[in-house]
């Protein structure tokens, strides 16, 4: 294994290590720092221009672009602030350009106008989201409390933005194509959310990378000579043009929900209790759910990738053959809500999270997950079906139409619908501040 440290053995090129091996039956494998890996991927995938502001947990990030882009002969610009890095974005996207920028969330929540102007005037283009504790500056430790400001939104009007969570360096680097490509597909910003632990970790990855195919485009901002001009834009004063243009948008949203929705499930076929995260919760929750199995507790997880569009119908399936599910995330409780607006009370959800930069350990996890057991009542035998696939990718059928949103819908046959703030009354307790080593 060749190790990589923070800035890269100066003595290997990035070339060497963006090479395919020469057995490949036996790919070399690199330590790398999330960071530079998304970084790298991003290059890979035919970045043309980079723009950001230096922010930690994301730093190197940057750092890896201000180096390797001018070596390429590609745009890299350090812009005075994030206002700036993300307004030289949208008028370079507007040129067809592939644009990246990446922050953490103090500087996401300064992006939030430019970013609702990319979503009106369709400019494709690539966010990638460190997060860092909060509010305010709060402090450089992982966090997943910006799902709410990039998920449901982030700037003003009805618009909404694809949301990718990686929950490890190899599937971040994969995740940068994909972001390119459906950035292009659908005329629309990305986010990726990553955590300050994924963005400051290192684990052994196999370099591999994509370059998706270039779409041709007929609206870009590229110069009207021997054409007539073309105008990439948001404003429209006419209430009539807007409303057409807003339910346009809303048709592609629509699209994007069918077609576009991620997420991976373990030992979902035979679990009587599921617990739902992404990102780093969902490392941890993957080593609870191993110890719970090791105990008896038959417990499964699911895992978005798509925040948004969120797997509404895959997880709604698998919450009307379980007896509860515990959500957790490195948050007050965010990502919960889209929980249970796709279950709809079919089971009771309760929540489990640490914030300000506390990560969840396993052990106080998994004593909340055995007392969620221990408080609801089994699923009876002439319930659901048999258990879902272990995983699911765009285009499969259980990628179907969004939740609606009002009252719960009925239990199933034989059980009866029990208050989930109850629940959470009973399993959310304080939890003792320590971390635990669960990156592996």
């Amino acid at each position: 294994m060749t190790a990589l440290n923070g800035t890269l053995e100066r003595s290997r090129t990035v070339a060497e290590i963006s090479t395919t091996p020469t057995n490949p039956a036996a790919p070399e494998r690199v330590l790398w720092k999330g960071n530079e890996a998304m970084a790298e991927a991003a290059i890979q995938a035919g970045c043309d221009a980079y723009f950001g502001y230096p922010i930690t947990p994301q730093a190197e990030l940057l750092e890896w672009m201000a180096r390797r882009m001018p070596e390429l002969g590609r745009v890299f610009i350090q812009a005075e602030s994030e206002l700036g890095a993300i307004n030289m974005a949208l008028g370079a996207a507007a040129t067809g350009k592939r644009v990246l920028v990446t922050s953490s969330s103090p500087g996401i929540s300064l992006m939030a106008e430019a970013m609702s102007y990319m979503a009106g005037q369709q400019n494709p283009m690539v966010l990638i989201d460190v997060m860092r504790g909060g509010p305010g500056l709060g402090s450089i430790g992982p966090s997943q409390s910006d799902y709410f400001q990039l998920v449901k939104g982030h700037g003003h009007g009805d618009y909404k933005v694809p949301c990718l969570a990686p929950a490890s360096i190899s599937e971040a680097m994969a995740l940068v194509a994909d972001a390119f490509e459906i950035a292009e597909r659908y005329r629309t910003p990305v986010a990726i959310l990553a955590d300050g632990t994924l963005g400051q970790a290192m684990e052994p990855v196999v370099p591999a990378y994509r370059t998706p195919p270039r779409p041709t485009n007929d609206w870009v901002a590229d110069g009207a000579k021997g054409r007539a001009p073309r105008v990439v834009k948001s404003l429209d004063l006419q209430p009539e043009h807007l409303e057409r243009h807003n339910l346009e948008l809303q048709a592609k949203y629509r699209e994007i929900e069918a077609r576009e929705v991620r997420w991976a499930g373990e030992h979902l076929d035979d679990a009587e209790i599921v617990i739902v995260a992404y990102g780093t919760a969902a490392r941890v929750a993957r080593t609870v759910v191993e110890r719970a199995r090791e105990g008896g507790l038959r417990a499964g997880l699911f895992r978005p990738i798509s925040l948004w569009p969120f797997p509404t119908a895959a997880l709604r399936e698998v919450a009307g053959r379980v007896r509860a599910i515990l959500v957790v995330e490195l948050s007050a409780g965010q990502m919960v809500e889209d929980v249970r607006l796709a279950v709809e009370g079919v089971t009771p959800v309760a929540f489990h999270g640490r914030m300000g930069g506390m990560v969840p350990s396993p052990g106080d996890v998994l004593a909340q997950l055995r007392e969620l057991w221990a408080i609801t009542e089994p699923v009876p035998a002439t319930g659901h079906g048999p258990g879902h696939p272990r995983r699911h990718r765009p285009g499969a059928a259980a990628s179907g139409a969004r939740s609606a949103i009002g009252a719960p819908t009925a239990a199933p046959s034989g059980r009866t619908p029990r208050s989930t703030a109850i629940l959470d009354e009973l399993v959310e307790v304080d939890i003792a501040d320590a971390l635990t080593e669960v990156w592996r």
